[in-house]
């Protein structure tokens, strides 16, 4: 093993949260739902929702089974909607296709609408124990510190990046399953992309970007999350009237909630383009 694997393992043993989607008994539904729900957006957050969400459909056939509007007016304000959109399709792709059961191998996985590299990996990895490389945020950034002595990754995943987290990987597979999400919780809580812990991290005594002094960052920008007066948040507020009505609402009244006619007109047709919002006669719009 490498000499970073047993003290990781350790802590997470001893320092790992209580979360809905860990542990035995949390189903690979739930283990799927949560993957959606905290794409970009904080645990914290996604607690309330994930638990409503499980209540409501306990099943992916239970969500299947109603219109994919339904699945955007419960999405809330978790931020970018279009993730219930997809989950709606996967679990209508779980219904029809697997007879209602998540996929349990990570091509069938892949294989499902709206489920990417990092989603199929973290659904085989943490819901059915397998080996997997599973590449978030924080793992990268765990990595790329530890390994490589920078203090954050590239703005993209590379090749070499890739091989470096398969070769860090446990052989033995379960071991391999819980390397992903202890690599994943310490970025979270230890290794954190702001004002890091490095005095009470693990690996403080072995990690190269410690070992160098602590270099600054000298790459490319990294994206900030701007949000005020962007499109997403116009989008935000055009979504917000559809959730809160019942049928469709006239373009009247989506026109009260930003005075900038050209960025609104733009959010609006945008939020038609990505299947969020359906036009219907008269200048109405609903929810799909």
């Amino acid at each position: 093993m490498s000499q970073l694997h047993r003290p990781i393992l350790e802590w997470f043993d001893e320092h790992a949260r209580e979360l809905p989607w860990r542990g035995p008994s949390a189903s690979a539904w739930s283990v799927m739902v949560s993957e959606f729900m905290l794409q970009q957006t904080p645990v914290a957050r996604v607690l309330p929702m994930h638990e409503q969400w499980l209540d409501r459909w306990p099943t992916p056939a239970d969500l299947a089974d109603e219109e994919p509007g339904e699945a955007v007016r419960a999405w809330g304000r978790l931020g970018y909607p279009r993730r219930a959109l997809r989950l709606h399709a996967a679990a209508t792709a779980i219904r029809d296709e697997h007879a209602g059961a998540v996929p349990t191998t990570y091509a069938e996985l892949l294989a499902l609408p709206g489920v990417g590299d990092y989603t199929a990996a973290a659904i085989a990895s943490f819901a059915h124990g397998q080996r997997h490389v599973v590449l978030d945020t924080n793992v990268r950034r765990v990595l790329a510190r530890a390994v490589t002595g920078v203090e954050f990754p590239s703005t993209s995943v590379r090749k070499a990046e890739r091989e470096l987290a398969e070769s860090m990987l446990p052989d033995d597979v379960p071991t391999a399953a819980t390397w992903a999400v202890a690599t994943m919780e310490l970025g979270a809580l230890v290794c954190t992309a702001n004002d890091p812990a490095c005095p009470t991290c693990p690996i403080s005594d072995r990690c190269a970007w410690v070992a160098a002094g602590r270099p600054a960052y000298d790459g490319p920008p990294r994206r900030g999350q701007t949000y005020a007066g962007t499109d997403r948040q116009v989008r935000g507020r055009l979504l917000g009237v559809l959730r809160d009505s019942e049928g469709s609402v006239p373009r009247s009244r989506l026109d009260t909630v930003w005075g900038d006619d050209v960025q609104r007109d733009r959010a609006l047709a945008s939020l038609l383009d990505d299947g969020l919002v359906v036009a219907v006669e008269g200048e109405r719009y609903r929810l799909p």
